[in-house]
């Protein structure tokens, strides 16, 4: 599983011309799924992304989560971070799970998430999504489990 999660003072995705998940300050994260990622491999993510400390304290050290400033997360599934483009130029995405399995590991992720006690917001999974955001910082951070 990968995941870029970028601190955001808001983010949107919008499917259709109908905006279907919002953040204000918090954290955007797209979420990409691969062959062999599991309900555990999600869950820990999920741990990872709400105790992440890539907030300022009063002091302006990193030191705080998105749940100690009451933030939130907007979780969008990116298949495209699974791109392996070590041939030619054509991007392969043969190592991203398939999608029936992601949609049901983006689920997990999402619920383990709210069990961490942030609100989770969703974009549509499998749709053509707009995403606007505001990199606060900008703070952008690659993970992979």
């Amino acid at each position: 599983m990968r995941a870029v999660i970028q601190r955001v003072s808001r983010a949107s995705v919008t499917v259709e011309g109908r905006v279907t998940g919002a953040v204000d300050r918090g954290l955007l994260v797209l979420l990409g799924v691969g062959h062999g990622d599991t309900d555990e491999t999600a869950r820990a993510l999920a741990g990872k992304v709400a105790r992440l400390r890539i907030f300022s304290d009063d002091a302006g050290k990193m030191n705080l989560s998105s749940r100690d400033v009451g933030g939130a997360v907007l979780a969008v599934s990116q298949f495209t971070l699974l791109a392996d483009t070590r041939k030619g130029n054509r991007p392969s995405f043969v190592g991203a799970a398939p999608p029936e399995e992601a949609e049901r590991l983006y689920e997990v992720f999402c619920h383990a998430v709210a069990d961490e006690g942030l609100p989770v917001e969703r974009g549509v999974f499998g749709a053509m999504m707009d995403v606007e955001l505001v990199n606060d910082g900008p703070v952008t951070i690659v993970m992979e489990m």
